[in-house]
């Protein structure tokens, strides 16, 4: 619910993104155009906010699908009613069901899927499974996907990788500068939402605001190490033994894998903060060649899935506010890095962590898997 009330209207900006959302669809594979569909998708952990996520990304974006079957354990016997495939009773999650669907998007935790994920895989429809989860992530023969970026082929797989949402939101941004300049290194700082812990992260911030209005005093945290409303942690997940949190080395050992390459040296600072909802991230990169802002910022807007929002006279810059629910991710604050000169850039993004950093880079997956089997 907390997830549902952070996606209110506001006017012309929610607008422009209904439009894009649906400019994104007609960029998708022809086959729906051509009637194609597969018989069934189906969400494990469909009662989550990132499974929510994926079914509303399904609806908005036609999903070519006859229809959808949802699993959860505890909400297991509820009904959900869909704009585009009516009413759904979410079902107890079994192996057997999944193999029933096609396409089985999985946003559950990394036990579960490690367990459930291989076995869902094949069987007599073939099934492919994408994980939102960390647990294939670093194996070598599993694909870790951002489809704009690695997509294709690699979607073809029976058991693919979804990223971790900071790595897709900031590789969004650097993927287009890096296919242009060669990145050499990348110091990212992020600005991470309460809802990167899910719908109690997000509860949790809420209910402690209330609290210090009506009481003037927060609650003990439950899900976070520290008191979130009015401070900022600079801790997400656990610490490891060179002093990095498991978050920032995520962004490191992600980011070199879905780029192809262990040549970008990568550092990163992961800081939770006071929002509800969509991560931000200040960035500097140093490159090989030379990179000019303007230049640079032109690059940024003939790349998919990126909305430049770069006027600083205006007052116009990514703001998580305005990222929220959105599928593209805002980039701007482009300028020159008085570092590394003029072989290096400093840029600010935000993005949704729910969309892009989760169910809709699965979808966009999904419809790519899709595309090649109807085309089959």
């Amino acid at each position: 619910a907390a997830a549902r009330r952070s996606r209110k209207p506001r006017g012309g900006a929610r607008a422009a993104g209904a439009e894009r959302r649906r400019c994104a669809v007609t960029r998708r594979d022809g086959a729906e155009a051509a009637g194609k569909k597969v018989g069934c998708v189906g969400i494990v952990g469909a009662s989550g906010a990132v499974g929510q996520e994926m079914l509303k990304c399904l609806e908005t974006r036609s999903f070519p699908t006859e229809k959808v079957r949802l699993f959860a354990k505890r909400s297991a016997g509820q009904v959900v009613k869909s704009s585009v495939f009516g009413e759904i009773t979410i079902e107890p999650f079994s192996v057997e069901a999944a193999q029933e669907c096609e396409i089985c998007l999985m946003a559950v935790s990394g036990g579960f899927s490690q367990e459930f994920s291989p076995q869902i895989k094949g069987g007599p429809k073939s099934t492919a499974v994408i994980d939102n989860s960390s647990a294939f992530r670093y194996e070598d023969d599993i694909p870790l996907v951002v489809p704009e970026i690695n997509g294709g082929e690699l979607s073809k797989a029976p058991l693919i990788a979804n990223p971790n949402c900071t790595t897709a939101i900031g590789a969004m941004a650097l993927w287009p500068l890096h296919q242009k300049y060669k990145l050499k290194k990348v110091i990212m700082s992020t600005y991470q939402a309460a809802s990167g812990a899910g719908a109690e992260g997000m509860a949790e911030l809420e209910a402690g605001l209330k609290a210090h209005a009506t009481e003037g005093a927060v609650p003990a945290p439950e899900v976070f190490a520290h008191q979130l409303p009015f401070n900022v942690i600079p801790q997400i997940d656990a610490f490891q033994e060179n002093g990095y949190t498991k978050e920032e080395m995520k962004v490191v050992w992600e980011t070199q894998k879905i780029f192809g390459s262990k040549e970008i040296s990568c550092s990163c600072t992961a800081v939770r903060i006071p929002t509800l909802r969509a991560h931000s991230e200040a960035i500097t990169i140093e490159t090989e060649e030379k990179i000019d802002p303007k230049e640079a910022l032109e690059v940024l807007k003939g790349a998919t899935g990126v909305k430049v929002v770069d006027d600083p006279a205006g007052l116009k810059y990514p703001m998580p506010l305005n990222a929220t629910g959105e599928y593209d991710v805002e980039v701007g604050r482009v300028r020159q890095s008085i570092v590394f000169g003029d072989k290096g850039l400093d840029l600010f993004v935000s993005g949704d962590q729910l969309l892009r950093g989760a169910a809709l880079n699965a979808v966009i997956i999904a419809e790519q898997a899709v595309a090649a089997r109807l085309a089959a």
